[in-house]
């Protein structure tokens, strides 16, 4: 006689297997990337000629493996940046060789306007924390958008985020005016101890 092994009742374990599926479904939590939102500019053509920038009109900020910040060649403090960047962005007329130079530009809904030739060049260690690197960031980022602000409420009457959303090309005369002109060079070491 042979004897059969009985088997196994599966009919319950799809359901089973649903009601696992589901509960991980709703108990998971899904981590959110977060990062800097930038835009990056087009690429550059490579027989284009390299633009002759004037030593006044850059602003330089390092940032060592130390976090501890070289501004201009002096050590700098984060709680001043956006500021000193905020003031070196603004054109200064008439001419001041502390400050970089300025063009009059014609700008659409704004007219004749200084506009300055500032760039801010950052540039972070290897070893620099995240968090000081986005700090800085943050910081320059944040004079930019103070600077544009400004001018949209002197010419339109609001700020720049409100004038983005109810006229889309006075908010882009303003970016003309103000363009975000930061400058990251590639992380390298340049000193720090930590």
């Amino acid at each position: 006689m042979i004897r059969e092994t009985p088997e196994i009742n599966a009919g319950s374990m799809a359901d089973i297997a649903f009601l696992l599926l589901i509960f991980f479904l709703v108990t998971t939590t899904m981590d959110v990337d977060s990062g800097i939102v930038r835009k990056l500019p087009p690429p550059i053509d490579p027989n284009a000629p390299i633009p002759d920038v004037n030593k006044r009109n850059v602003y330089t900020v390092l940032i060592n493996s130390s976090d501890m910040l070289l501004v201009n060649g002096e050590i700098g403090d984060l709680k001043y940046l956006r500021r000193n960047v905020k003031e070196f962005l603004t054109p200064h007329v008439p001419d001041n060789a502390n400050f970089p130079s300025t063009e009059e530009v014609e700008v659409d809904f704004i007219g004749k306007y200084n506009k300055s030739k500032g760039i801010v060049s950052m540039q972070n260690d290897r070893g620099t924390s995240y968090k000081t690197y986005i700090s800085v960031q943050n910081e320059l980022a944040a004079a930019v958008r103070e600077l544009r602000d400004e001018l949209s409420k002197q010419y339109f009457g609001m700020d720049f985020n409100t004038l983005l959303k109810t006229d889309e090309d006075k908010a882009k005369s303003i970016q003309e005016a103000v363009p975000m002109a930061i400058s990251e060079a590639e992380p390298a070491n340049f000193g720090g101890t930590k």
